[in-house]
């Protein structure tokens, strides 16, 4: 594998990241959800306009993992009122390190959490969230890895399907 880069993505690459975006959910996600619930989910969450909206959203940070020039993954911050749920000044939210499948284990998802981190120090935060699917056990043990820990739970809705999502919270130095 060559080397992986990391760039601050803007809405000049709003189709690289619409097209990760769909890619790496439905790699991830659609064996265990029905293809109307995916289909309805990928058309709501990924589909031009909110992804403009996002891009254009100044407390949110997009950066995309490429290797050499293929994009390989991407991550997603929110901070301040882009936070999707606590909107805490303190806190760094990781909404999305989205990799996609030939990527897992090659250290992909690190680089990006990484970046997240770097993130967090730079805008002087004291901790960053997220939240996870609770049956998602790869990711969960990638967080409980780099030191999350569980401090709540929250529903997240994926077509008719309401499903629960860990939060996790992790306190930088």
């Amino acid at each position: 594998m060559s080397s992986i880069t990391i760039q601050k993505a803007g809405i000049k690459d709003l189709e690289i990241i619409q097209n990760l975006g769909i890619q790496t959910f439905s790699e991830t996600f659609a064996e265990d959800n029905t293809e109307e619930a995916m289909k309805k989910y990928l058309e709501e969450s990924f589909n031009t306009a909110k992804l403009t909206a996002e891009l254009n959203t100044q407390d949110s940070l997009f950066y995309i993992a490429w290797e050499e020039d293929n994009p390989i993954g991407y991550l997603k911050v929110n901070s301040g009122k882009g936070q999707t749920e606590l909107q805490d000044e303190t806190s760094l939210e990781i909404e999305r390190i989205y990799v996609k499948k030939s990527h897992h284990g090659k250290k992909v998802g690190q680089i990006l959490y990484d970046q997240a981190v770097e993130t967090a120090q730079h805008l002087r935060k004291s901790y960053l969230w997220l939240g996870v699917w609770e049956k998602n056990l790869r990711a969960l043990h990638f967080y409980r890895k780099n030191g999350f820990v569980e401090f709540d739970k929250h529903i997240f809705r994926l077509g008719d399907e309401e499903q629960t999502d860990l939060m996790m919270k992790k306190i930088l130095d």
